[in-house]
């Protein structure tokens, strides 16, 4: 599916905001910009949202090995985009309408909201027991869930009372908008840096080996140290 098609949030602030692909959220701190949110539905589905607001699942054409950890959209009514409420520690999901996911006094969920309120903001809580795993809370501290035998219709209701296999959901995310691999990416820019530059730095031509050391040394932290080390030798080897 084109990319186009999941640009319905504000732009990453990241140094590759190109990239498009699908990683796992790993802590509730992760979850910004758009987001899938794999089901525990045997097989595993998607939840989904259609045009006039309608809740539902659909299959996961891209997974990998039947992994819904591997899993990624192929259609705009799996994506959400993840927005934390200001002041508050709940989030909430845009559909590709513009509308935002919600669930009433009786665990109906629907996308019909245009404006966030009470019913439109959720609490992610981690599963302590299953790395990468989630439960996505209301405001009337019920959780969403499946229900439904194998083989058969999927059911996403938000009103189950416990958490358990039936509330554990996995969300993946778009890479570009995860802060860790942000961060990451910043500071492995930060980490390239050329010949010339090095021997601008120091203030002469060098040789390989003394390149390689400096870059390595800007990878591992001790930059100026060994930039240090580089200039005295420098002035050593000019009077010897």
């Amino acid at each position: 599916m084109p990319e186009s098609c999941y640009n319905i949030s504000p732009q990453p602030t990241t140094t590759d905001p190109s990239d498009d692909s699908w990683v796992s959220a790993e802590a509730p701190s992760d979850i910004s910009g758009p987001v899938i949110f794999t089901l525990p539905s045997v097989p595993p589905t998607l939840l989904s949202s259609d045009a006039n607001g309608t809740v539902f699942s659909l299959p996961i054409e891209n997974i990998i090995e039947g992994d819904p950890s591997t899993a990624e959209p192929h259609d705009v009514r799996q994506v959400f985009v993840a927005n934390r409420v200001a002041g508050t520690e709940g989030f909430s999901f845009k559909s590709h309408t513009g509308w935002y996911l919600s669930c009433d006094r009786s665990g109906v969920l629907s996308c019909t909201r245009e404006a966030v309120g009470a019913e439109e903001s959720w609490i992610v809580i981690s599963d302590a027991d299953v790395p990468g795993g989630f439960h996505v809370q209301s405001a009337r501290e019920r959780f969403v869930a499946v229900q439904g035998e194998e083989g058969k219709a999927v059911e996403i209701r938000g009103d189950a009372e416990t958490m358990g296999f039936s509330t554990t959901v996995r969300i993946r995310m778009q890479a570009r908008f995860k802060p860790r691999l942000k961060a990451s990416r910043v500071q492995k820019a930060a980490e390239k840096i050329s010949r010339k530059e090095l021997e601008e730095m120091v203030g002469r031509t060098l040789g390989d080996e003394e390149v390689r050391t400096l870059k390595r040394a800007r990878r591992e932290g001790d930059f100026y140290e060994k930039m240090l080390d580089v200039k005295v030798k420098g002035k050593h080897d000019k009077f010897a």
